[in-house]
């Protein structure tokens, strides 16, 4: 068109529009001007050829794929037109206000010139509202008609969202942060909001590194703020549109802070600023602003560092609260201004400095610039609960938005609680709890949680449920004699957070485990976050052997509120892992039949009652029978015996007297820190293999490490004693601060034992994948040598370990047994004492 229409439809001398011209260069910029003329619509323009091509979108852009909006072809604009923001007057062309609402970038999908000749442009959009793939399509114009209609048409894709209204969620100027009213006054950018933010004794720009943008519009401090909620999604999305949170294991709450006071609000506006002590309030009250309001989440952090919501619960149910953490990841109003119209990245800019110097309590959530997909894997990887991903450009809306999506590393999701079966152990005491999900306004029953209450726990919900016993059942559907023997049936008030493994086929949860009760909820909003024929499955398991468990509901881990029942689901779910390292092999056990806190007991011996599905080989050597087991089904008549523990023997029942592999316990002692171990370990493998021995590497499921060495059954029990006692004394002689190789407790303070008595016979060490006895049901788990710098001793647990298992992209022991090599005696055993003192 060029633009001589343009030009013969104004008058510069009265408007204040640009006259422009045809611009040489060639770019992609695009402009959305808002524009109160005779009618309300808004100016859709994308730069080609050197103007602005023009349609005016009657009713404006939508991020719905299904909203399909007029956009009428209109002479073509100068680019000068891309920055104008103001007022047209009156009698001339086009009279009324003009606001800069959006700006960027277009990049065309196919040749542009092409497609917008034969009537089909497709483009993508970076800018600061609209973005993703879109369509202009040329409409077919009936006789006569003058104007060419388009359509405008958002496509599918991460950037649409099917709910909400981009016009009214981002109704502001992105240039000067003004409303059409203030345009249309000739406000200043800054004149109003200032004031207003000026004599609330607000607007502070002199704290370090923050400067709050003049588009931000001068408003009170909120009461109260409903939160923006992310999607769920089966991946986390890729690309430079996106920027990657760690998802946490806690309550979602929002800061309010006013005159330096604060309160924390869920996320249905119940204030609990009491429920998390006065630490946590004081310390938000303490930060440099007047007003404020912040979106974060309350954690409990163990002492691997991840967030974990049952011991969350524990503390609040006990009244501590010297372990709460408020990660903040948002800020939505700052000193009289509303921040939320923001891109994410400028409001995060504007948290960050808030927090530089704040108590040990606050911290600033960071965020991850790389790969959706590596940022979750590597999530996944240390066993956190996934990872939220956000638009960096998307403005705060009160909404569940696609611009937030969340990733899970394992199934997780709210039930509504419609029964329970009482402790068949503990009186006063739940033993599982029957669950359900709203469809329709009716109660569609998903199957039950048998695990992960703490014994505290247990007997609270059996408190808040008995009030609320009912007759009859509050499910739709009847349920079978099997699902309904021994329940209690309550009023659908309570809601429970349930992490599980997989749906079945008939829409039931698999390997369940409850986390807390989220009060923050109403029952009524709980609905299945996705269908189970949609719901991402978990790898194939193996099958849960028909092996009685009597008092499935005994809880073995009190702390952890791990059960029998959980303790033979996570066998069943890491069978093909853990059997290499405990099948055909002698075992001892770590016995604990009323759970970690009573009566503890070694057994090397079969005892009575113990099943047939445990063997009893015998031991030729000294005629005593041993322990030993060939399936997944004796693995869970050792759960039902209360084997907790499982230490093999390093030699298989085909060979008593050869072993298969060599262990090295670095055990640390009094004020030994965890690089040190890992520098240990390191060390260790070096050595293993300048004797030609390759390394593995698992935590202890305790303070240390095991390194391990897989062999070709060749040298006996005493040459691999010998060779093993002759690598240690030579790490303890090279390096007395750091190393000893002598058992004595004494010697043992600052510096690692390095344990080779595991390599004699009859000597034992705690399986890979075995659980320990130990608070928090650490898990003695393989790792890559990689990965050292970024776990801590107990990172992995009963709870966490399946999870991690899913994510990883390749076993880091998977080569373990193809790594065997024959242990040479003599030279080799020899030269394993060799010295190497540090230079």
């Amino acid at each position: 068109m060029g633009l001589d229409r343009y030009r013969e439809l104004r008058d510069f001398g009265e408007t204040p529009e640009p006259k422009g011209r045809v611009s040489r260069k060639r770019g992609r910029s695009f402009v959305v001007q808002k524009h109160a003329a005779r009618r309300l619509h808004y100016d859709f323009r994308l730069e080609m050829d050197g103007v602005l091509r023009s349609w005016a979108v009657t009713r404006g852009p939508s991020l719905d794929p299904g909203q399909r909006r007029l956009a009428v072809h209109v002479e073509d604009h100068p680019l000068d037109y891309g920055s104008f923001e103001g007022t047209i007057p009156k009698r001339a062309y086009g009279a009324g206000t003009v606001m800069l609402w959006d700006r960027g970038s277009w990049e065309p999908i196919g040749d542009a010139a092409k497609g917008y000749a034969k009537g089909h442009l497709e483009f993508l959009l970076s800018g600061e509202k609209l973005t993703g793939r879109w369509h202009l399509v040329r409409m077919q114009g009936k006789k006569g008609e003058k104007r060419e209609n388009w359509l405008l048409i958002k496509a599918r894709d991460e950037a649409a969202q099917d709910e909400g209204d981009i016009l009214k969620d981002a109704p502001l100027s992105v240039e000067s942060g003004r409303e059409m009213a203030a345009i249309a006054r000739g406000d200043k950018p800054d004149d109003k909001e200032d004031e207003a933010a000026g004599k609330a004794g607000q607007g502070r720009d002199d704290r370090p590194g923050l400067t709050i943008p003049k588009s931000a519009r001068a408003e009170s401090l909120p009461d109260f703020l409903p939160p923006m909620l992310a999607t769920l999604s089966a991946k986390a999305p890729s690309g430079r549109d996106w920027l990657h949170e760690i998802k946490f294991d806690g309550y979602r709450l929002q800061a309010r802070i006013g005159n330096g006071k604060a309160q924390l609000l869920t996320r249905s506006g119940q204030d609990w600023t009491d429920r998390f002590g006065p630490a946590l309030a004081k310390a938000l009250g303490d930060l440099p602003v007047a007003q404020a309001v912040l979106d974060g989440e309350v954690v409990v952090e163990t002492g691997a560092g991840a967030s974990d919501f049952s011991a969350l619960q524990a503390d609040l149910s006990e009244g501590r609260s010297d372990r709460f953490i408020y990660y903040a990841f948002d800020l939505l109003h700052l000193d009289g201004r509303n921040l939320r119209p923001l891109r994410l990245e400028d409001r995060k800019a504007l948290l960050e400095p808030l927090l530089a110097e704040a108590a040990p309590n606050l911290r600033y959530s960071a965020h991850f610039d790389e790969s959706g997909a590596m940022v979750l894997r590597h999530a996944c990887r240390l066993s956190l609960e996934g990872v939220v991903s956000k638009k960096r450009g998307a403005p705060y809306t009160a909404k569940r938005s696609k611009s937030w999506l969340k990733s899970k590393c394992s199934a997780r999701q709210e039930f509504v609680i419609g029964g329970y079966k009482p402790s068949s152990v503990s009186r006063g005491a739940i033993g599982s709890l029957v669950l359900g999900v709203f469809e329709g306004g009716k109660l569609r029953h998903v199957g039950r949680v048998g695990t992960g209450f703490s014994a505290a726990m247990a007997r609270d919900l059996y408190k808040r449920l008995a009030p609320l016993e009912r007759a009859d059942s509050p499910f739709e559907a009847a349920l079978n004699a099997t699902q309904k023997r021994d329940v209690v049936f309550v009023k659908p008030d309570l809601v429970a957070e349930v992490e599980f493994r997989a749906w079945t086929g008939d829409g039931q949860l698999r390997h369940a485990a409850f986390r807390g009760l989220r009060e923050d909820k109403p029952a009524t909003d709980v609905v299945a976050e996705a269908a189970p024929e949609t719901a991402p499955k978990a790898p194939s398991r193996a099958p849960m052997p028909r092996v009685r468990l009597t008092h499935p509901d005994r809880v073995y881990w009190p702390d952890a509120g791990i059960t029998k029942e959980g303790l033979a689901e996570y066998h069943a779910q890491v069978w093909p892992r853990i059997a290499p390292f405990v099948v055909n092999r002698p075992l001892a056990l770590l016995r604990c039949p009323t759970g970690i806190g009573g009566q503890t007991f070694f057994q090397k011996h079969p005892w009575k009652g113990m099943g047939s599905e445990i063997d009893a080989p015998t031991d030729k050597k000294d005629g005593e029978p041993a322990i030993a087991i060939g399936n997944l089904a004796g693995l869970v008549r050792l759960v039902q015996g209360a084997a907790l523990e499982i230490h093999p023997w390093g030699a298989s029942l085909d060979d008593w007297e050869r072993p298969d592999m060599l262990i090295m316990d670095l055990d640390p002692g009094q004020g030994v820190d965890w690089p040190r171990i890992v520098t240990a370990a390191r060390d260790l493998r070096e050595r293993l293999g300048e004797a030609g021995l390759e390394a593995f590497v698992k935590t202890s499921g305790g303070k240390g490490l095991h390194v391990v060495a897989p062999l070709k059954p060749h040298a006996t029990w005493p040459e691999v004693k010998s060779f093993t006692k002759a690598m240690a004394q030579a790490m303890a002689s090279d390096q007395p601060g750091d190393y000893v190789a002598t058992v004595s407790k004494a010697k043992r303070k600052g510096r690692i034992l390095i344990d080779y008595l595991r390599n004699q016979r009859g000597a034992t060490a705690v399986a890979a994948y075995s659980p320990r006895a130990r608070p928090g049901a650490p898990v003695s788990t393989p790792v890559s040598w990689d990965e050292l710098d970024e776990i801590g001793p107990a990172l992995f647990t009963v709870e966490t370990l399946p999870a991690r298992l899913d994510a990883l992209t390749q076993d880091p022991w998977e080569d373990f047994h193809a790594a065997a090599l024959p242990l040479k005696t003599g030279k080799t055993v020899a030269s394993a004492g060799g010295s190497r003192k540090r230079r």
